[in-house]
């Protein structure tokens, strides 16, 4: 709740004054209903997933609006202006702390620790593989009974 918290309160900061296009406000506001889902539903895996997906989205989005739409010139950075930047920023800088904490919460909810993605992901073939529950342990000598007959001699 403290991320959704967080993010919420840097992103109107960010946005107080119009430097950034509607599509920063979008997007990071979206994720933020997703946060809220998230919160919502503590048992879907689904909902932190995809919470966890949108804040690794709005990272590369947000420093392609950042970088894209900050314009350094004196007339143009006022005090708002400077705040409203510092504060997106911050919250850049904070995303991947939250991203770290996401991906906490949806191990602790079940899902896998290494994210499947289909066709891309290593396939966990475990047919080789001995099980550690089997009775007899294997026996490094063979018995005498199993000793093979002697080949003949030339």
């Amino acid at each position: 709740m403290a991320i959704v918290l967080v993010h919420w309160l840097l992103t109107i900061w960010g946005c107080m004054y119009p430097w950034l296009p509607n599509t920063y406000a979008w997007s990071n506001f979206t994720i933020l209903a997703l946060g809220v889902w998230a919160i919502a539903e503590r048992d879907s895996v689904d909902a932190i997933f995809m919470f966890l997906v949108g804040l690794l989205l709005t990272i590369l989005t947000d420093i392609v609006h950042i970088s894209l739409y900050y314009q350094h010139s004196e007339k143009w950075l006022t005090d708002t202006t400077r705040f409203c930047t510092g504060m997106a920023i911050f919250s850049l800088l904070l995303k991947p702390l939250s991203c770290f904490f996401a991906y906490q919460m949806y191990r602790e909810r079940g899902g896998e620790y290494a994210l499947n993605l289909g066709v891309l992901g290593v396939s966990q073939d475990t047919s080789a593989y001995q099980s550690i529950d089997t009775p007899d342990p294997p026996r490094p000598y063979p018995g005498v009974d199993s000793k093979a007959a002697q080949p003949p001699p030339y």
